[in-house]
């Protein structure tokens, strides 16, 4: 039904946008990265400490979508869930599955060409394969829309053919909230969260829309260390 929806909506405007980038769209890229203070990660053994600490996650494919010599299988839990949510929507318009080409990369691991402004080494960005026929105009209009909302930026890139996707984890988090009628629900909890075992900081953060920072900001935090138990008084939804 969503895909539907997003559909029409895009023969109404998105259409005559492009993915082409621009400067302005990296620098929208890094200053999300900046305000969700997030690292860029310069090798894997910081890519593994962020993997044990659950600041990234482990995305392994599933019947909607699959990975291709993607080097480090994980992502920001907010980038896992768009890339579910748009495999699902992708396999049933097109009766494939989605083609993810990376994910994570850290800064020792990035390829010759990219930018050195890339936010991959964040965790926040992957790269989607291009298909063809009708797949194609199908997955540039999602991809326009949900940039229309401004939860992600995307670019066609040439070498190889690919699509960027950066996706804004505290906007998208709150777009997902907003369809799934989760938002209203969240609003009336009292803002005040106990810690439970298993919890990092980043996740909080994503389950109440607002960023790690405005977290560690409004409880005095030195570090994003925390432990069950510990109770955190949750900001404003941003």
């Amino acid at each position: 039904m969503l895909a539907c929806v997003t559909f029409a909506l895009l023969q109404g405007g998105a259409s005559a946008q492009s993915l082409r980038g621009s400067a302005s769209s990296l620098d929208l890229q890094t200053t999300q990265a900046a305000q969700h203070d997030f690292t860029y990660l310069p090798g894997t053994a910081q890519l593994r400490r962020f993997v044990e600490a659950g600041l990234l996650v482990s995305v392994s494919g599933n019947r909607d979508y699959t990975l291709e010599d993607v080097s480090f299988p994980f992502a920001r839990p907010a980038a896992k869930l768009f890339i579910e949510r748009l495999a699902g929507q992708y396999r049933r318009a097109c009766g494939e599955r989605l083609v993810v080409t990376s994910l994570t990369r850290p800064q020792s691991h990035q390829p010759h060409n990219a930018s050195d402004r890339s936010v991959h080494p964040t965790g926040m960005a992957l790269d989607l394969r291009r298909p063809q026929g009708t797949c194609r105009p199908w997955l540039e209009r999602t991809l326009l829309y949900l940039e229309n909302q401004g939860v992600l930026e995307a670019t066609a890139e040439r070498s190889p053919p690919h699509y960027h996707v950066a996706v804004f984890p505290t906007q998208y988090a709150a777009y997902v909230d907003r369809l799934t009628g989760r938002g209203t629900d969240r609003t009336r909890s009292p803002r005040v969260y106990t810690v439970r075992r298993g919890d990092t900081l980043w996740g909080i953060a994503q389950r109440h829309a607002t960023s790690p920072r405005a977290l560690r900001r409004a409880n005095g935090l030195a570090s994003t260390r925390i432990f069950p138990g510990q109770t955190l008084r949750v900001p404003a939804a941003q």
